[in-house]
């Protein structure tokens, strides 16, 4: 009896966090995005952030772990997290090698967490900065979307 309830407690443990790793916004590098939007245009949302931005870890540990925005984000845009920082990590986009850091450069983010919404075609739309709670937030991004997928 003892063996059954450990390979129960055991099953248990492992398909919780199984499960709480299907509710989550489907990340994507910038450089899949690109690929993705060719085979199936969808609106882009480029998660601009740093190590050091306490605010960016405060939307990671709240805003993205809300199920409404998990749903809204993952029906609606392909979700690309950008480090502002990160010199190394380097892409092709358009013709040009870019670094992270340097595509956020060319976005012209310069403040943190900065949202940037693309079109299918990859061109910025605007950008939505700041900290944001899950019910504002996706009322931000309802408002975008409706602006420019009319």
């Amino acid at each position: 009896m003892k063996k059954i309830l450990g390979i129960v407690m055991l099953g248990l443990m492992v398909s919780l966090p199984l499960k709480a790793q299907k509710e989550a916004i489907t990340w994507y590098s910038f450089e899949e995005v690109i690929d993705k939007v060719e085979e199936q245009p969808k609106m882009v949302l480029v998660d601009v952030y740093t190590d050091w931005c306490g605010w960016c870890k405060k939307m990671d540990r709240e805003t993205f772990t809300d199920k409404k925005v998990i749903s809204y984000v993952n029906e609606n845009f392909y979700a690309v997290k950008l480090n502002a920082e990160d010199a190394k990590k380097k892409f092709k986009f358009r013709g040009k090698e870019y670094s992270e850091e340097e595509m956020a450069r060319a976005m012209r983010v310069r403040s943190y967490p900065n949202f940037i919404i693309m079109d299918a075609a990859m061109e910025n739309i605007t950008p939505l900065p700041g900290y944001w709670k899950a019910d504002p937030f996706i009322e931000a991004l309802v408002a975008k979307l409706e602006n420019f997928n009319p």
